[in-house]
C-alpha cells in the first residue's frame, strides 16, 4: 500500500474527503483542519491500495489540488490492519500490475537529469568497460554492466513517448547526448595513458577474446536489447526493483562504448565502429521494447497526465 498526504485550501477539503472516502481502494483517513501552514489549508491523510493510486491521483488533480496545494506519496512497508486489508481486495486490479503513472513519471525524471553524478557514474563504468576489454575481463564487463546508469534516461524516453511529456524525451535525450560522449571522451584519456604508462599495447585486441561478445553486433543483439528494455520497464512499473539488476547486466551499452573507445584508441577502426552500430542498436531496443510495454500496460490504466513540470533539484 501507499500512504497518501494531501495539503488543500479548507474549500476544497470535503471534496477531497468525497474522493477518498468513495472509493473502495482507500482506508485510515484522517482529516487535520487548519494544520497546514505553507501553504495554507488543511491536511488529509489516507493509505491507499496501490492499484487504486492512479484513479485517485487523477481525481484529486482533477480537483486542483496539486496547484493550490499538494500530493505526496510514500511507501508502506508493513500494514496490519483489516481495513487495509480489504481495500487491497476491494480495489480493483492486482498491486504488482498497477501503474502509478505520476510516481513513473516523477522517478524517471529524477534519474534522467543530467548531472554530476550521472557522469561520473557513466565514466566510471566506461572506464571499468575499457579495463575489462584490454585484460579481456568478462567479470569486469559485468561489473561496467552494473554500474552504469544509463537506464534511467532510456525509461524516461519512453515514458516521456507514450505519455506525450516531451519534456521527459528532451532531458533523457540531453542526459544521454551529453552523457555518453564525455564519458567516452574520459575512456579514451584513460586508454592512453594506461598505453603509455605500459599496462598494455597495441596488440591487446588481437586474436579472439572472450569479451569479443560485446562488438559483435548481430540478431541477438537487438533480441536481448527488447528483452531487457521490457523487463525493465516492468520492473520500474510494478516496484519490483531487483530485477533492474539482470537488466543491467544483460545489455552491452557501456561495454559496447568502452570497447569502442578503446578499439579507435589503438587504431582498430572496424571493431570501433561495430561496437559503436552495437550501442546504437542497444539503445534504440531498450527504448521500443519499455514503449511498448507500457502501450500495452496504458490500455488499462487511461488516466490522463497531470502535465505538471519536472522537477530541477
Amino acid at each position: 500500500m501507499l500512504h497518501l498526504r494531501v495539503v488543500c485550501p479548507t474549500t476544497t477539503t470535503d471534496d477531497v474527503v468525497r474522493v477518498l472516502t468513495e472509493h473502495p481502494g482507500t482506508t485510515h483517513l484522517v482529516v487535520l483542519p487548519g494544520v497546514a501552514v505553507q501553504p495554507e489549508g488543511d491536511v488529509v491523510e489516507a493509505d491507499i491500495a496501490r492499484e487504486a493510486t492512479d484513479e485517485v491521483i487523477a481525481a484529486l488533480c482533477g480537483l486542483g489540488v496539486d496547484h493550490h496545494g499538494g500530493i505526496t506519496l510514500e511507501q508502506i512497508d508493513t500494514a496490519l490492519s483489516d481495513a487495509a486489508d480489504r481495500a487491497e481486495r476491494d480495489a480493483p486490479g492486482e498491486a504488482a500490475d498497477a501503474v502509478v503513472w505520476q510516481e513513473l513519471v516523477s522517478r524517471t525524471g529524477d534519474e534522467s537529469r543530467l548531472n554530476i553524478t550521472f557522469l561520473a557514474f557513466l565514466s566510471i563504468s566506461c572506464l571499468l568497460a575499457a579495463v575489462g576489454v584490454v585484460t579481456d575481463s568478462a567479470v569486469t564487463i559485468v561489473g561496467a554492466m552494473v554500474v552504469g546508469p544509463e537506464f534511467g534516461p532510456l525509461a524516461a524516453m519512453a515514458v516521456g513517448l507514450v505519455r506525450r511529456r516531451f519534456d521527459l524525451v528532451r532531458r533523457a535525450g540531453l542526459a544521454l547526448a551529453v552523457g555518453f560522449p564525455v564519458a567516452m571522451l574520459i575512456t579514451a584519456l584513460g586508454t592512453v595513458l594506461g598505453e603509455a604508462g605500459g599496462l598494455f599495447d597495441r596488440n591487446a585486441l588481437g586474436g579472439e577474446h572472450t569479451v569479443d561478445f560485446v562488438y559483435k553486433v548481430g540478431p541477438f543483439s537487438l533480441i536481448v536489447a527488447l528483452l531487457a528494455g521490457a523487463a525493465g520497464m516492468l520492473s520500474m512499473t510494478s516496484a519490483k526493483s531487483a530485477a533492474l539488476v539482470g537488466v543491467f547486466i544483460s545489455v552491452t551499452t557501456v561495454p559496447a562504448a568502452g570497447y569502442a573507445v578503446v578499439a579507435a584508441v589503438l587504431g582498430d577502426w572496424n571493431r570501433s565502429l561495430e561496437s559503436v552500430a552495437q550501442l546504437i542498436v542497444n539503445l534504440v531496443g531498450i527504448v521500443i521494447a519499455a514503449a511498448a510495454v507500457l502501450l500495452v500496460r496504458r490500455r488499462t490504466f487511461t488516466t490522463p497526465d497531470a502535465g505538471r513540470p519536472l522537477s530541477t533539484g
